[in-house]
């Protein structure tokens, strides 16, 4: 017997190994994911909007509508505080984008122009007419914008909290193409893993204490990809006990990732998107909230943008980083009461050569 057939045996077993593995990844990620959403239902219900399922979050009464619009990765959790102390006075709707929270996987590419037309389909779909109040956060302030553009009769008026702004990647520098290469492709493998269970059994063993070793297999399975996926995420320790452990559930789905994937590589487009669109605010009360520690060139655009219309407002959050809403919800409700309080009032006279204004 030669060397080759001593071999072969062998890599049959390995093979058999290795699908048995893969299969049985699979297994323990789909039964994980059922006792996940077992234990944390949604929040709100799911809508359909053709051929998948958004989850969408409605409370309170009156009029106009707040409707929320959340971060790359963010969800109804976002804007629990804020929703929770409008609700006593007008009616105010958050969902999940598709791929995020309790939402279904949306069809790709996922730009802004998808995501518009998604959340115009979840509206109506959900029974929630306009006119809204948009309140948009981080890349939410480009769908929130591009929304205002396309539907401007639903739109009474628009709340921006430390938006991004299309300038940031309209023209696109290399840097800023490996910037988000390197982000898409950190969220695919990560996706890729999450359908074999590895990211549940490493949180598995970060939360049994075993962080070491959890760190170690991320490190070795993603070959360093996935090395700061932890900081990328947003402000965990800020959110409630509870609210933590639900987020906890959204990071080891492979849907999380893929959606954060197809955002970040529509990014260029979103904007572009933003850029070609008209802007109808003028007129409309519109407030722009910066972060305290917001980089000068994403400031000037944020003033910039809360110039669009001459009911428009610029404000400093003090005492925030990026997440506001988490930081100094208080600021955020009184910018969005502000805005509706402000409906009530005759419009300002117009300028005597008003320009036409684009969005930018």
């Amino acid at each position: 017997m030669g060397a080759g057939d001593s071999l072969l045996p062998a890599l049959v077993i390995a093979a058999l190994v290795i699908l048995l593995l893969l299969v049985g990844g699979v297994v323990y990620q789909r039964l994980g994911t059922a006792a996940d959403f077992h234990r944390h239902p949604p929040p709100g219900r799911l809508v359909d909007v053709g051929g998948h399922r958004l989850d969408v979050l409605d409370s309170g009464k009156g009029h106009p509508t707040v409707v929320f619009e959340a971060g790359l990765p963010g969800s109804v959790l976002s804007w629990h505080q804020v929703q929770q102390e409008l609700a006593r006075l007008v009616r105010v709707v958050s969902y999940d984008r598709a791929g995020l929270g309790w939402s279904d996987p949306g069809p790709e590419p996922r730009t802004a122009e998808r995501i518009v037309e998604e959340l115009r389909l979840l509206l109506d779909r959900a029974g929630v007419p306009g006119p809204y109040i948009l309140v948009g956060h981080s890349f939410g302030g480009l769908t929130t914008r591009l929304f205002a553009a396309r539907y401007p009769d639903q739109v009474a008026g628009l709340v921006l909290v430390d938006p991004v702004g299309p300038g940031e990647w309209v023209p696109l520098t290399e840097r800023e193409r490996r910037r988000l290469a390197g982000g898409a492709k950190l969220c695919r493998r990560a996706a890729m893993l999450g359908r074999f269970g590895v990211t549940r059994l490493v949180a598995l063993l970060a939360r049994a204490g075993a962080h070491t070793i959890a760190r170690i297999a991320v490190l070795f399975i993603s070959n360093g990809v996935l090395a700061d996926t932890g900081s990328t995420i947003g402000p965990l320790g800020k959110l409630p006990a509870e609210q933590r452990a639900i987020v906890h559930t959204f990071w080891v789905q492979a849907k999380f990732y893929a959606a954060m994937a197809g955002q970040i590589e529509a990014l260029p487009e979103s904007a572009a998107q933003v850029v070609r669109a008209v802007d109808r605010l003028e007129g409309k009360p519109e407030v722009v909230i910066s972060a305290a520690n917001a980089e000068p060139a994403r400031l000037a655009e944020q003033i910039s943008i809360a110039q669009l219309s001459s009911r428009g407002r610029h404000l400093v959050a003090g005492a925030s980083g990026h997440w506001i809403q988490l930081d100094e919800p208080e600021l955020v409700t009184g910018a969005i009461l502000g805005a509706i309080a402000d409906l009530g009032r005759p419009p300002a006279p117009p300028a005597r050569n008003p320009a036409r204004h684009t969005i930018h």
